[in-house]
């Protein structure tokens, strides 16, 4: 099942179960979390749900083995490498399985048959999410949850089951079993709930058909501004497809009475890419810094021993999002920067007007996601990716012969105002002159906030139904 279209859940799903989460009293709040949280997860993966119990049931129990032998050091590691090796393991057999035994057969020549299972939905958020719980309650982080169903609540809040923010149980292990919801909170969220949405709808999925129609086209005949034009609405696309996301579900969040950490911070306005890993997927770079650059020593053994648990993390960063050489080489990339500006481009950085460390740090960030989008994604042919990869980048420089062809200014012209509105809304413009008007404009100004966000809704309901690509890329993690 794909998750191509949003009727389901918007015109079904989510105003049935807040309508019944808002009424029953307050101990039953997480049993209807836990039933929706199955119900949505089921909706899209109906037999993979299975694997996601099993996963949450096997670290509920590691968890109380942990918690209840606190003096016994061998069982307590015992529970968590049996709930890292499940977890992982978990991972390993639906994610990369099958990437394994096809470049094992191509490097090999052996003809090992490939199972070819269907990747459930959102497996490394809800895997990585569940074991976190336990890595922390060893580690003596927090406490340990003794009721089961507040324990698969946790794991199966729907809101950001799928695609995150990765939330950790020490995140939200006050409100797990105690949270207020009062009309602030709900309204809030319901704010932030639309802005995600319309950042989704009218922009991400609009901006994001440029990139398909020129992803689709023979890269040898591209002109240099058919070529940028196209990676930058990819470029777009992803911040706001991903960003609009973690706003939607920061926002159900909200009206649940959670309160779901920040995953955004208009990373394009970055001017390193160290920040810009401090301000693109928060939790997940948290998650990462937590569980393995950390373990293996961070920055306190020495310069050589850094950079190399830097391009370490990296590389397990990219494997992460995909199996597929293309995503090891994209983790590989950011790694070698960052540790490059670790080592001494982040004081020349530092140095230069904040313009062209801006310029630097997108430009750099635009190559990248020519590998992360994978024109050649899935391949187990190094030769076959970086001919594409090159490909692509040599069109975007003049390699074809041609810098601007009728293609590049029709696709200017259809798109103008999009990226203009792509360009404003990935900077804190909006924010900072909101913020302006709230703190200085007449209070009957602020009547156009709620008119302006009911468009916003409206339009996007209207997009979800007569629209048929409605496409979530981090649904594929």
């Amino acid at each position: 099942m794909v998750f191509s279209s949003l009727t389901f859940l918007f015109f079904g799903f989510l105003p049935l179960t807040l309508i019944i989460y808002y009424l029953v009293p307050k101990r039953f709040k997480n049993i209807v979390i836990l039933i929706s949280g199955l119900i949505f997860y089921a909706w899209g993966e109906p037999i993979y749900v299975l694997a996601m119990i099993a996963s949450t049931f096997i670290d509920y129990t590691a968890g109380r083995i942990i918690a209840k032998y606190d003096d016994r050091p061998k069982i307590r590691l015992a529970c968590l490498i049996v709930s890292i090796v499940m977890n992982l393991g978990l991972l390993g057999t639906f994610k990369y399985l099958g990437f394994i035994i096809n470049s094992a057969n191509a490097w090999f020549g052996l003809e090992i048959p490939n199972p070819n299972l269907p990747l459930p939905i959102g497996i490394s958020f809800f895997t990585f999410q569940s074991m976190s719980y336990t890595i922390d309650l060893y580690r003596r982080n927090i406490k340990v949850q003794k009721n089961a169903v507040s324990f698969m609540a946790f794991v199966t809040l729907f809101p950001q089951i799928v695609a995150g923010p990765i939330v950790r149980y020490e995140d939200i292990q006050n409100e797990i079993d105690e949270r207020t919801i009062d009309e602030k909170m709900v309204g809030s969220g319901i704010s932030r709930f639309i802005t995600g949405l319309g950042k989704k709808v009218l922009i991400a999925n609009n901006i994001g058909a440029l990139w398909t129609e020129i992803k689709a086209l023979d890269y040898s005949t591209l002109s240099a501004g058919t070529a940028w034009l196209g990676i930058l609405a990819f470029t777009f696309q992803i911040y706001f497809d991903f960003s609009g996301y973690s706003d939607m579900a920061i926002g159900l969040g909200k009206m649940m009475g959670f309160n779901f950490p920040e995953n955004f911070n208009y990373p394009y306005m970055s001017k390193s890419i160290t920040e810009f890993w401090r301000r693109w997927h928060i939790t997940l770079g948290a998650w990462f810094r937590s569980y393995v650059y950390i373990p293996l020593g961070g920055n306190r053994k020495g310069k050589a021993r850094t950079i190399i648990n830097l391009l370490i993390t990296w590389l397990v960063t990219g494997i992460w999002h995909g199996a597929s050489w293309n995503f090891m080489f994209w983790g590989l990339y950011f790694g070698i920067l960052i540790v490059l500006e670790r080592l001494f481009l982040g004081k020349w950085l530092e140095k230069i007007p904040p313009f062209f460390s801006w310029l630097y740090t997108f430009v750099l960030v635009v190559f990248g996601w020519i590998l992360f989008d994978g024109v050649a994604q899935g391949t187990t042919d190094f030769g076959d990716m970086f001919s594409q990869v090159f490909g692509y980048l040599g069109a975007m420089f003049g390699a074809n012969g041609t810098f601007i062809d009728d293609r590049a200014v029709n696709s200017f012209v259809n798109y103008g105002i999009m990226f203009a509105l792509c360009i404003v809304g990935s900077t804190d413009m909006l924010k900072n002159i909101a913020s302006k008007i709230k703190t200085s404009a007449p209070k009957w100004v602020m009547y156009g906030y709620p008119v302006i966000q009911t468009a916003v809704m409206l339009a996007s309901v209207a997009f979800i139904t007569t629209s048929s690509y409605n496409p979530f890329l981090y649904f594929n993690f």
